[in-house]
Parts: structure tokens; sequence; C-alpha cells
């Protein structure tokens, strides 16, 4: 139980990383945060690491947040994976619902990602037992 969690958190803005990693880190301060700047870098990192949670961009040069998405998801089925974007077009909700992921808003602040924290800790609590 007492198994670091690792968050791999992608997006092409470092200061959208660097949010991220706060706000995961002050409600979780034990997680590892992981970061990447594109899906591709994205997808070479879940190589080497189990992210129970993964919190992705959807435009970003590159491959795009939906694109890597659906990699990530198959190469890590039992994650939890969520866009986070200023996206909010009902297409880009509805191809996140089909492909099984979360959807944030942004901007991403503490209190949302605090919630999307706590609606998952009990899922993410077994997911490395």
């Amino acid at each position: 139980m007492n198994e670091t969690k690792t968050v791999l958190v992608i997006d092409d803005s470092r200061v959208s990383r660097l949010m991220a990693r706060q706000f995961i880190l002050s409600r979780q301060p034990g997680w590892q945060v992981e970061e990447a700047g594109t899906g591709e870098e994205a997808i070479e990192k879940v190589k080497t690491l189990s992210p129970v949670l993964i919190l992705i961009d959807v435009n970003m040069p590159g491959m795009g947040g939906l694109a890597a998405a659906e990699h990530l998801r198959a190469a890590c089925p039992d994650a939890h994976i969520s866009l986070v974007t200023a996206n909010v077009q009902n297409a880009t909700r509805n191809r996140a619902t089909e492909l099984g992921i979360g959807f944030m808003e942004k901007p991403i602040t503490e209190a949302r990602m605090h919630a999307l924290i706590g609606a998952l800790d009990g899922a993410l609590d077994g997911a490395l037992e």
C-alpha cells in the first residue's frame, strides 16, 4: 500500500505541466509526477513507467492528444486517462467518451485537480495492489 503511484502529465506547455505537478503533489505529496511535452515522448515514457493516472492535453505539436490517448490506452489499459484541455467542443468530449477517458477543462485549477484525484482515489488505491 505504500508503493509510490506515478502520474504522467503530457502537455506542450511547461507552465501547464508545472501547475499540474504542483496541484497533484499538494493533494498527494508521495506520488511521483513524470512529464512529457509531446504525445510521442509520452508513448516512449510508458515503455518504462506504469502510471496509474495520465493527464493529456489535446492540442500539441506532432501527435495530438486524442491520437496519443489511443496509444496510451493500449499501452496502459489499467491507467486512468483524462484529457486536460481548453478545447471544450462536443466532438472532443464525445471522442474522449468513446475512448473511455475522462475530460477536464483548462485552465487547470487546484480545485479541479483535487476533485479529479478525489474522485479516483478509491480506484487508484486498488491500482497497485
